[in-house]
């Protein structure tokens, strides 16, 4: 609901009408609290009217922006300030695609004398927040009811509204410049706390019901209330009524909105000053009629708001904030404990997204097809239906429609990523490989919700996936944004995504494809058994620490190779995981991994020793491009060199000890109290190739570093430019059959290689 119609404002204008002029103590404040940065910044005034402030601070050195939705305003501005260098652009904060903004970060955000006539100011004035470059500023300059005529309370704000629209801020500083408040707000995307509020003393439990609703965008509908926090719709149940129907009267009561369709997701059952409380979650599928204030006496306002602005509202309800995780699991994180016991049905999708969202999602489809990693129209019809952004709801629409972005959501005490939505165009190419087809049957192992859609969708209605991970917390997830976005054919379970699907969900003849979503260690045995005989399985596998995405084909009781993706994702937390063994050295600062095979005999003493002696260097005269790849080098020397490990740099504790590569391990060779490893030297002027080195150190080390450097020239020679070697994949109780072999504990790979003459 607007405060005052668009054509309202283009009357306005029309007429020559204007607002009061900038005052020389508005002036002074700004340059106080909002100095242009040293070599220029850019700012944005929202609600410019006729320009004056606008031209004001590109005069004052911004470059500006100045953003109005009345066309005759911005008419006037530019006939007026012809020559202050301002954009003028005609745009609706609160309902437009922002992209006419731009994707540059702002230094100031203005808002003089506008902001009351946004409905959803709260949302809008979050969101350019987060435009903010570090250090910025939201300035707002707005008239108060207490001076204001009641008949014209729609241009001001009371102090209410100035406190929902400053929380979740880190920093609020208010002035008053004669009868106008001016805040100036920093730090946006402060932490969300959940509050509570006074209950009456009673010996008995406290029941109710609260709606999640969302409008055609999927922004959620939240009321500001006289209490001071965020609240959904909702209250006490009456007498016997059912939990549903006291959410639908709540919602009518509240806000004026008519349900016309809503679903019990779960109940959720703590203590609030030791009174226990039972809160049923009820999910609003559809509804009729506009928001209004229906009781004031409770509620000021209500907003709708962005999904990803859930984290730093400030205050809100603590029933409240628990629902919105019930229904997008993580968008309000450091929640006090709930025990949640969802309803056995699903409720249906609910549909919604921003016109910001349709042309991201456009966006991130054609960089992955123009990359070349969805070649085929299935595959990227499936990139354009599934809304990515509604399996990341806490991320914001740039990071969700990223192609080359990995979305973390999940993380353990000491902070280290345990699940995450992967990079979309790595996501397409294992999709590509997986070979999906209609009616194609697909066992995903390790679940976050996104990849598992794009699978149903490419399977169709006659398919289906299973979808396994070992954490509880992102099985609910997944069923959650799964049911959200419609994605039906999937199941979601619990379980080691080692021992495969559950015997009663494996499709008779087995998956036509299983996708691996982690770093695997090892092939497990169930993914052999439970794949189709022809089936493709496509599994980031770890060999000697080095990722391949490799898709695979079952022939029998072995799987063979057919293609490789250069990648890396979260490890194997399960059975088959695995943390590589590793002896530390010259304080800390390097470590000798051992990421296959068994860990060799090392005396650290002698070794340290060794690597503060004499060091042996050996060229190879191999020479690469700086932007050209080498990734076959590694897993050669991986899997022929005898003796093979990884030296880690720890970069915290870099002296300069060791010349291992910036961001990558390196390539080493262990002998008996000797250590040699790859690294590369500029070559050329300028210093656009790079040559392989190996250095070494101890008695072997000139031996080891010329081991090093022949196997560079046997690659350079007979393996770059010819792609990876074949791969077979048996049991691990199947004997050599040839080639190089890497023994795991649950398989045996076999690589064929060329080999020099």
């Amino acid at each position: 609901m607007r405060t005052v119609p668009a054509e309202r404002w283009e009357q306005h204008y029309a007429g020559g009408l204007s607002f009061s002029p900038l005052s020389e103590e508005e002036r002074a404040l700004i340059a106080e609290h909002a100095p242009v940065p040293e070599g220029g910044g850019r700012a944005v005034e929202v609600g410019c009217g006729t320009g004056e402030l606008a031209a004001h601070l590109a005069a004052a050195g911004y470059l500006v922006t100045a953003v109005d939705l009345a066309e005759g305003a911005l008419a006037r501005a530019g006939a007026e300030y012809a020559e202050a260098g301002v954009r003028w652009l005609r745009l609706d904060v609160e309902r437009d695609d922002p992209a006419p903004l731009g994707g540059d970060p702002f230094d100031l955000v203005v808002f003089r004398l506008s902001l009351a006539f946004v409905q959803d100011r709260t949302r809008v004035l979050h969101a350019l927040g987060r435009r903010l470059r570090t250090g910025g500023t939201v300035l707002v300059i707005t008239p108060l009811v207490e001076h204001t005529p009641a008949a014209k309370r729609h241009i001001a704000l009371d102090e209410d509204e100035i406190a929902a629209l400053t929380s979740g801020w880190a920093s609020v500083r208010r002035f008053a410049v004669g009868e106008l408040a001016v805040l100036v707000l920093r730090g946006p995307g402060a932490a969300t706390v959940a509050a509570e509020r006074a209950l009456a003393v009673t010996g008995h439990a406290v029941a109710g019901a609260l709606a999640v609703v969302t409008d055609e965008h999927g922004r959620v509908l939240l009321g500001w209330s006289g209490r001071g926090m965020w609240e959904l719709p909702g209250g006490k149940l009456d007498g016997a009524e059912p939990l549903e129907a006291a959410a639908v009267r709540e919602l009518a009561e509240e806000t004026g909105l008519q349900a016309t369709g809503a679903v019990v997701v779960a109940v959720l059952t703590d203590a609030a000053q030791g009174t226990p409380r039972i809160t049923a979650v009820v999910r609003v599928t559809g509804f009729t009629g506009e928001v209004t204030t229906a009781e004031p006496e409770k509620f000021t306002r209500w907003e709708w708001h962005e999904l990803h602005g859930l984290g730093s509202l400030g205050p809100v309800f603590a029933p409240a904030a628990q629902a919105l995780d019930t229904v997008w699991p993580g968008v309000v994180p450091g929640l006090p404990p709930v025990s949640r016991y969802p309803h056995d049905t699903p409720p249906p999708a609910v549909p919604g997204e921003s016109p910001e969202a349709v042309r991201r999602r456009a966006e991130m489809v054609r960089a992955v097809s123009d990359g070349g990693w969805a070649p085929s129209a299935e595959v990227r019809a499936a990139l354009g239906a599934v809304p990515r952004h509604r399996f990341v709801p806490e991320a914001g629409l740039a990071e969700a429609y990223h192609h080359d972005l990995a979305v973390i959501t999940r993380r353990d005490g000491h902070q280290r990523a345990t699940s995450s939505v992967s990079a979309v165009w790595l996501q397409a190419r294992m999709l590509e490989n997986a070979r999906l087809r209609p009616g194609a049957r697909v066992l995903e192992v390790g679940s976050g919700g996104y990849n598992a859609a794009l699978a149903a969708q490419l399977a169709g209605p006659t398919g289906g996936v299973v979808t396994v991970d070992l954490d509880p917390y992102v099985v609910r997830r997944t069923r959650r944004f799964t049911a959200e976005a419609g994605s039906g054919a999937v199941v979601a379970v619990q379980g080691d995504g080692a021992l495969g699907a559950p015997a009663g969900l494996v499709p008779r003849g087995g998956f036509d494809a299983i996708l691996v979503s982690y770093n695997a260690w090892d092939i497990a045995p169930a993914w052999i058994g439970q794949l189709a005989e022809g089936g493709h399985l496509v599994v980031p596998l770890e060999i000697h620490g080095y990722t391949r995405a490799i898709a695979f084909e079952r022939r029998g009781d072995a799987l063979h190779a057919r293609d490789w993706t250069y990648c890396g994702f979260i490890r194997d937390r399960g059975a088959l995981g695995r943390d590589a063994p590793e002896v530390v050295l010259a304080d800390g600062e390097l470590r000798v991994r051992f990421e296959d095979g068994a860990v060799l005999d090392v005396d650290a003493v002698v070794l340290e020793a060794a690597l503060r002696g004499e060091r042996f260097e050996v060229r190879s005269g191999v020479t690469v491009a700086r932007e050209e790849s080498f990734e076959t080098l590694q897993l050669y020397l991986a899997t022929t060199v005898p003796g093979f490990c990884r030296l880690a740099l720890e970069r915290r504790a870099d002296t300069g000890f060791a010349a291992v590569v910036p961001a990558a391990d390196a390539a080493a060779v262990l002998g008996s109290g000797s250590l040699a490893y790859l690294t590369h030297v500029p070559v050329g002027a300028p210093s656009q190739s790079v040559e392989f080195v190996a250095h070494a150190f101890g008695e072997e080390g000139a031996g080891l570093a010329a081991r090093l450097a022949a196997a560079v020239r046997i690659w350079d020679g007979h393996v770059r430019g010819r792609g990876y070697p074949g791969l077979a994949v048996h049991g691990a109780d199947t004997g050599r059959t040839g080639g190089h072999v890497v023994s795991k504990p649950a398989s045996r790979l076999v690589f064929s290689w060329p080999t020099a003459p």
